[in-house]
């Protein structure tokens, strides 16, 4: 039961994200036009980072992993390779 609640809030935050990357994201939207070379200093981006936990850790965890990077996306970061935790 509990799992199933979980479900569709997830699918609402993962449309979310991707209607953000077709949009608004620098990195994968129509504002990439700017920014050819890509915006974000981490692979993969922090959003499609955010879907790719979502997606494999369920909500909470997942969405705690995506603060937890958007966090370290700063100038004080070089940034890098940065794949979702298994």
């Amino acid at each position: 039961m509990k799992l199933r609640f979980w479900i569709v809030p997830s699918l609402a935050v993962l449309l979310l994200i991707r209607v953000y990357q077709k949009t608004l994201s620098f990195d994968h939207g129509y504002m990439k036009f700017f920014y050819p070379d890509g915006y974000c200093r981490f692979y993969p981006t922090c959003s499609e980072y955010g879907y790719r936990a979502i997606e494999k850790h369920g909500l909470i965890k997942g969405g705690w992993l995506t603060v937890r990077r958007i966090l370290r996306c700063n100038p004080f970061n070089k940034g890098g390779i940065d794949e979702v935790p298994k």
